[in-house]
């Protein structure tokens, strides 16, 4: 779901269970996702119909083993796939991992059909020693500027280097260098990049953070070097602050506390993001959160974020983001539900008010409500438009054994600065998630 939470686990970029593999392990998951959408644009379709739907099977398989004592190592394969109902039940995908090629007689973006894509995802090695782990290959991460985002029915990855030490009590020390990404932003296939364009470029993919067949090309300019530091000395209270050198493209750091002491929630987040560009301004942003946790009740958050108006870049993932930071999911706290690439848009003022709780059977609920007010110094210099979005969000989930279901109903109006894309839209989502 898109739940972005940043914790001491994710930072510390491998999963802990890298470290508790027993032999041999297989897991995975299969997905069925359905979505459809209602608008007052003119002339646009009803809810429910073949034009206003979006639609994804996605099956992926994994792989852990031990090696030697100390040793692990694993692969990962994802395929997405539409079944074919591009034809005759919706008109657009979840994914971007996609692509389209002429089919006599499709309906798909004038005459094309979408074609299934199955690519590795993850290939890596792990070693462990003196609290020291490196882990080689292919891999996800969780980091603030450059994390896999699996809130679609796939995930981008990369291919890294991550070192990590844990020798000073409550301290994770963290050195990575990320030489290449199969996230959108580094899509060889789409207009930016000279190709004869995506999924994402004809409008068609609904959560299109992958790149087309799921290839992996250099990420960004010349790769990046990140390094990290989270400290959990103070138990309710965590802290944590990250560097990148994205290699002849820009500079960045991110500051983030978080504390949970009896329920009470609170969060403070800095960051800055320099282009290389002579001529190029800094973006430098915050963000800050207050919640409470009701034990056995209910949790509620309240957040705000600032973003500077006179930056080129924003502060958003930047595998993801279709030129640097722009456009992909962000770890801010104002982060919302379904619309992202917004509320950590240069010039955006956000805010957020969120409640979770669980009743009768655990059925989940959440309540969102998001807002991005939009205004860049100079509009006409800067990859943002000028504009204002609202989201409201309702969703439920249910868990039935290895089977995870959820359903959302999403409300979303812009309201644009020249009032001609001004747009209101209704979403309803369907997820089915099979673990194994």
């Amino acid at each position: 779901m898109r739940l972005t939470k940043l914790s001491l686990i994710a930072a510390m970029l491998i999963s802990s269970s890298v470290f508790a593999i027993e032999n041999t392990k297989v897991s995975g998951n299969a997905k069925l996702y359905y979505g459809t959408q209602d608008s007052d644009v003119a002339n646009a379709p009803d809810m429910f119909t073949q034009d206003s739907g979006y639609t994804n099977f996605a099956a992926r398989a994994d792989l852990t083993t031990d090696l030697t004592k100390g040793v692990s190592a694993g692969i990962g394969m994802q395929v997405v796939t539409t079944l074919g109902v591009e034809h005759n039940l919706v008109d657009s995908v979840w994914s971007n991992a996609h692509t389209a090629s002429g089919s006599n007689g499709a309906a798909f973006a004038g005459g094309a059909q979408v074609d299934s894509a199955m690519w590795v995802d993850e290939v890596w090695l792990a070693g462990s020693a003196f609290d020291t782990t490196l882990k080689i290959g292919r891999q996800a991460l969780d980091t603030p500027l450059a994390f896999s985002e699996k809130w679609g029915v796939d995930k981008n990855t990369f291919e890294a280097v991550v070192l990590i030490n844990q020798s000073i009590k409550d301290t994770t020390l963290v050195g990575t260098y990320i030489g290449k990404s199969n996230g959108s932003a580094d899509d060889r296939a789409s207009t930016h990049e000279g190709g004869a364009g995506s999924l994402n470029n004809l409008g068609l993919a609904a959560a299109g953070y992958v790149a087309a067949d799921g290839d992996f090309s250099t990420f960004g300019t010349n790769g990046t070097y990140a390094y990290g530091i989270v400290n959990n000395s103070i138990k309710p209270l965590t802290v944590q602050a990250w560097y990148y050198d994205m290699v002849r493209l820009a500079k960045a750091y991110w500051l983030q506390a978080d504390l949970d002491l009896n329920g009470v929630l609170a969060g403070a987040q800095f960051m800055n993001t320099e282009a290389d560009a002579a001529s190029s301004a800094d973006t430098t942003g915050y963000s800050a959160m207050l919640g409470y946790k009701m034990k056995d009740v209910a949790t509620f958050k309240v957040a705000y974020s600032s973003i500077e108006d006179d930056g080129l870049l924003g502060v958003a993932n930047t595998a993801t983001g279709s030129f640097a930071t722009k456009g992909g999911q962000s770890k801010l706290y104002t982060e919302m539900w379904w619309n992202y690439g917004l509320v950590s848009a240069a010039g955006a003022d956000s805010y957020s008010i969120t409640a979770e709780t669980v009743v009768g059977p655990k059925i989940g609920l959440l309540a969102g409500f998001y807002c991005a007010d939009i205004a860049p110094k100079d509009a006409g210099l800067t990859l943002f438009q000028e504009k204002e979005v609202t989201e409201i969000t309702l969703a439920a989930t249910k868990s039935f054994g290895p089977l995870d279901t959820a359903l959302a109903l999403i409300f979303a109006d812009t309201d644009a600065a020249n009032n001609v894309n001004d747009v209101k839209t209704t979403d309803i989502q369907a997820y089915l998630t099979y673990n194994f």
